[in-house]
């Protein structure tokens, strides 16, 4: 009787390890950001928008980039373009704060200046209920318009 026992209980936990694997592969991988990062910029890609309201528009429930500032960085400028209406939503030491794009940067969501070290969740929202590819252009180097 206990072996039968025993054969119940090992597919119970061999399911419940997949289902807890899964999920940690869910999970936005951390990109290392440093004075010495290459290349420059770093383009990263997703789709906008998601099914959580907010008040930066349509956002996903994880992150779409997560960032580590490892050392205080002078200037840094996240700028995230797309064919809808991009918003950024950044969640990090400083606080929260929400980027919508303007007239003036040609419709994409830009944010620059100083960074401190710490932990950056990125979330590309979209003011439209559609959802569209975006680029998401991460550099150190100071470009005026």
């Amino acid at each position: 009787m206990k072996t039968l026992r025993l054969l119940a209980i090992i597919p119970t936990a061999l399911a419940m390890s997949l289902v807890f694997t899964d999920a940690n592969l869910a999970q936005t991988p951390t990109i290392q950001i440093n004075r010495n990062s290459q290349p420059d910029p770093l383009i990263l890609n997703g789709k906008s928008g998601g099914s959580v309201k907010s008040n930066c528009g349509n956002i996903t429930t994880e992150p779409s980039q997560v960032i580590q500032v490892t050392e205080s960085l002078p200037y840094l400028r996240l700028t995230v373009e797309s064919k809808g209406k991009p918003t950024l939503l950044i969640d990090g030491p400083g606080g929260r704060f929400c980027v919508l794009a303007d007239s003036y940067s040609g419709g994409k969501s830009e944010l620059s200046g100083y960074w401190q070290p710490g932990k950056y969740s990125l979330y590309v929202g979209e003011l439209s209920q559609q959802q569209f590819t975006y680029t998401l252009s991460i550099s150190q180097k100071n470009n005026s318009h």
